[in-house]
């Protein structure tokens, strides 16, 4: 996470279940000292819906048919044809961080 708040140039946001490691003494001291560079978010337990990762890998569940792919390497090559098109859409994925269960991560 160091590595990520220095290069990022702004606040980053990190979506985390409630693991003990990231509940512990360490990192709590660590997010501590870099309050201003970098937030931890901890998702109650098993809560899938709130974690942002999510709204991705639905988009692509939705647009990238396994069904048509006959092999793993097509499928994998549709993935990566669909997500490079992604980047070219910012709006889109500025539009997964403003539905109601993950706009927690744009305050």
């Amino acid at each position: 996470m160091d590595r990520l708040a220095r290069q990022a140039g702004r606040k980053v946001h990190v979506v985390a279940d409630r693991h003990p490691v990231h509940r512990s003494k360490a990192v709590t001291a660590w997010l501590k000292a870099n309050a201003e560079r970098i937030e931890l978010h901890l998702k109650p337990g098993y809560s899938p819906e709130l974690n942002p990762d999510e709204l991705p890998n639905a988009d692509i569940k939705r647009h990238v048919h396994a069904a048509h792919a006959r092999s793993a390497d097509d499928l994998a090559h549709e993935t990566r044809r669909f997500l490079h098109r992604r980047q070219r859409q910012p709006a889109i994925i500025r539009g997964y961080f403003h539905t109601r269960h993950v706009h927690y991560t744009l305050q």
